[in-house]
C-alpha cells in the first residue's frame, strides 16, 4: 500500500472522526493485531458485540472466522453485514449452481431472479448517539486517528483527490445534477486522457468504504426512472457497478484468484521474467510518450482513467513486453487509490487474455489509441513536461523528429527522454503468435 493511499485512508478517518463527533458520538482508533486488540478491551470496555463488513477476500474471510471463534471464547456477539457489495455473493452462488466458471451473461440472468438490493441504511442522526458519552480525554488522545508522521509515511504528494465521505458525496452530487449525462452515459464512449476525471472518479469513495455503493445504485434508478431513454449494462453507469459485483463474486468462489498457479479460471502461460523491463515501465521510462504520461498520473495522482489503465496493462503483458500480469496488479495494488482485490485481479487477467476476455486478438496500440481522443496532445505536455514543447505532430512518437527538431524542443530522444524500448509492430505480432500457441495447447 502506497503512501498515497495511506495518506486518503487517514483522511477518510479524520473526516469520520468530525462526523461523528458532530452526532455526540467519536471514532477510537487502536493500533495492533485484531486478536490481541478484542482480548485486551473486551473485557476493559464490556463489549458486547463486535460487527464488520461480510468480505470475501482470504485475509478478511479469516479474520471473520477467527473472531467469531473469539466470540464464542470471550461471550460476545458477532454481526457481519454484507454492505460493502450490491448483493451477497454467496446467495448468487448457490443461484448458479455452485458450477463454475459463472460468465457475466448468467451472472446477470441470476441478478434478475434476485431483484434490487437491498434499500441503503438510513443515515445516521445524532438521535442514533442520544446515549453516547465523551470518552476520557486521555483516551480519546491516546485512539486519535494517527497522523501520516505517526505511521513514517512520506509527506502528502499533489493528489487531487482528498479522502472521506464528506468529499465524496460531495462528488457524487456534482455528478448527478447532470441528469442528461447520467442517463446517457456508456463507458467505452468517455476520454481516457481528458484532464479532468471523464468518468465519475468515485472507485476511491467506493473502495474504502466512504460511499455507499447502494446509495449510488438507487439514486441511479431515479433518475433512470425520469429519462425517456437512457443506457443499460454493461455499459451504463449501473452496468459499472455490476461489473465490480461480477468480479466480487468470482473472487469469492475461485482459490488463487490474485495468482496465474492454481488458479483454475486463469490460462497458465509462460510470461518473461524481466526484471529491468518491469522497472521501466513501472518509473515511466517506456519511450511511448502515451504509456509513460498514464504512468506518471498513476504514481503523481494514484488514479488513471480505465481505458488508460487497459493500455498500460495491454503493453505489459500480452501487447509488448509479455511480462506476468501479477507484477502489474502489485504495482496497482501499491499506486492505486481504489485498489481493490477482487477488482485489480480480475481486469488484470481480463486485459492480459488469460480469463474472461477472449478476444486476444485486439491489441491496444501505444502510439494510436490515445491520439484518437487528444491529438494535441495535452495529457502528454501535462504528465512529460520534458516533451512539451515538440509539435503535436510527433508528441506521441518523439523519436521521429529530426535531430534539428529534437533541439529546437528541448528534448533529445535518447538522452532526455528514451527510446521506445521495444519496436511495438515486431514485439505484438510475436506475442500474438504466442498466445495462438498458449490458446492451442
Amino acid at each position: 500500500m502506497g503512501a498515497l493511499r495511506w495518506h486518503f485512508l487517514l483522511q477518510c478517518l479524520e473526516d469520520l472522526q468530525k462526523n461523528l463527533c458532530q452526532l455526540g458520538s467519536c471514532l477510537l482508533v487502536i493500533q495492533g493485531e485484531y486478536e490481541s486488540v478484542l482480548r485486551d478491551h473486551v473485557q476493559k470496555w464490556n463489549i458486547t458485540q463486535v460487527t464488520l463488513d461480510a468480505e470475501v477476500e482470504p485475509f478478511y474471510k479469516e479474520m471473520e472466522a477467527n473472531i467469531r471463534h473469539l466470540g464464542e471464547e470471550l461471550g460476545f456477539e458477532v454481526l457481519s453485514v454484507v454492505s460493502h457489495s450490491l448483493y451477497d455473493t454467496k446467495r448468487i452462488l448457490d443461484l448458479n449452481g455452485g458450477t463454475p466458471p459463472l460468465t457475466y451473461k448468467r451472472f446477470l440472468h441470476i441478478l434478475s431472479l434476485l431483484g434490487d438490493p437491498e434499500v441503503p441504511v438510513r443515515t445516521l442522526t445524532a438521535e442514533d448517539f442520544r446515549s453516547c458519552r465523551p470518552p476520557d480525554p486521555g483516551l480519546a488522545e491516546r485512539c486519535r486517528v494517527p497522523l501520516a508522521a505517526d505511521l513514517k509515511i512520506l509527506p502528502e504528494s499533489t493528489s487531487p483527490w482528498r479522502g472521506g465521505e464528506t468529499e465524496g458525496l460531495q462528488r457524487l452530487e456534482q455528478h448527478l445534477t447532470d441528469q442528461g449525462w447520467v442517463a446517457s452515459f456508456t463507458k467505452p464512449r468517455t476520454i481516457p486522457n481528458s484532464l479532468l476525471p471523464s468518468t465519475t472518479g468515485l472507485s476511491p469513495y467506493f473502495s474504502l468504504g466512504c460511499l455507499s455503493v447502494r446509495t449510488f445504485f438507487y439514486r441511479l434508478s431515479n433518475i433512470y426512472a425520469q429519462a425517456k431513454h437512457h443506457s443499460l449494462p454493461p455499459v451504463s453507469l449501473q452496468g459499472q457497478l455490476l461489473w465490480r459485483e461480477f468480479f466480487y463474486t468470482v473472487a469469492s468462489a475461485t482459490p488463487n484468484f490474485t495468482k496465474m498457479a492454481g488458479n483454475p479460471i486463469c490460462l497458465q502461460i509462460g510470461w518473461y521474467e524481466d526484471a529491468e523491463r518491469l522497472h521501466k515501465w513501472k518509473t515511466a521510462q517506456t519511450g511511448f510518450p502515451w504509456i509513460d504520461a498514464i504512468m506518471t498520473q498513476l504514481r503523481l495522482e494514484g488514479w488513471i482513467h480505465h481505458l488508460a489503465r487497459h493500455a498500460v496493462a495491454c503493453f505489459l503483458t500480452r501487447g509488448d513486453l509479455w511480462i506476468s500480469w501479477e507484477e502489474g496488479m502489485k504495482v496497482f495494488e501499491e499506486l492505486l487509490l481504489d485498489a481493490d482485490y477482487s477488482i485489480n485481479a480480475g481486469n488484470w487477467m481480463w486485459l492480459s487474455a488469460s480469463a474472461f476476455f477472449h478476444q486476444y486478438t485486439r491489441i491496444f496500440c501505444p502510439v494510436r489509441f490515445g491520439k484518437r481522443t487528444d491529438p494535441e496532445g495535452q495529457y502528454i505536455r501535462k504528465y512529460l513536461p520534458v516533451l512539451k514543447n515538440f509539435p503535436s505532430k510527433y508528441i506521441y512518437e518523439p523519436w521521429t523528429a529530426s535531430d534539428e527538431e529534437q533541439a529546437q524542443a528541448g528534448c533529445i530522444i535518447g538522452r532526455d527522454y528514451p527510446f521506445p524500448m521495444v519496436n511495438h509492430k515486431e514485439a505484438s505480432d510475436r506475442n500474438l503468435q504466442l498466445m495462438k500457441q498458449v490458446r492451442e495447447e
